[in-house]
């Protein structure tokens, strides 16, 4: 029986180091057969990237570990819902299941604003599981921007 708790703290492990490198502490891994295969952590900043987000890196990883972009049976655990682009490189990489912490109902694909990961006219559907660690998932997110707009007044 997988651990959804326990690899969402390597999850929340990669979003610090994101946070440690001043980018938005967001972090993600694929597992697979109860081991993790892909890593990744928000880099948009300091690759100056716009698709260096946590998923996409983890998913590379986990692709070049398999040696081919299909993904099946691998699950990605990740600390925010994902966005539009990050939801479609789910179910284009043929995940079998995403499990998200924090909700994100400014941009999430996952159900709250729209669900790309089960639409049903898309050719694979992804299963999803939310709220997993959501309280520290939404912390440290919260304490990243309280601390970014403290650094922006005189």
């Amino acid at each position: 029986m997988t651990d959804d708790r326990a690899f969402m703290r390597e999850a929340l492990a990669a979003a610090a180091a994101a946070a440690a490198l001043g980018d938005v502490p967001i972090g993600a891994v694929v597992v697979q057969d109860e081991r993790v295969i892909g890593r990744g952590l928000n880099r948009r900043e300091l690759d100056r990237d716009p698709t260096a987000h946590a998923e996409i890196l983890a998913l590379r990883a986990a692709a070049r570990h398999l040696g081919g972009w299909r993904l099946p049976g691998c699950t990605l655990y990740v600390t925010l819902e994902p966005c539009p682009m990050c939801a479609g490189a789910a179910v284009q990489a043929r995940l079998a299941r995403l499990v998200f912490g924090a909700s994100d109902p400014k941009a999430g694909a996952a159900g709250s604003v729209v669900d790309l990961l089960r639409a049903a006219r898309f050719p694979h559907r992804v299963e999803v599981t939310g709220g997993v660690c959501e309280e520290e998932c939404g912390a440290m997110l919260r304490q990243f921007f309280a601390a970014l707009r403290g650094r922006d007044r005189p």
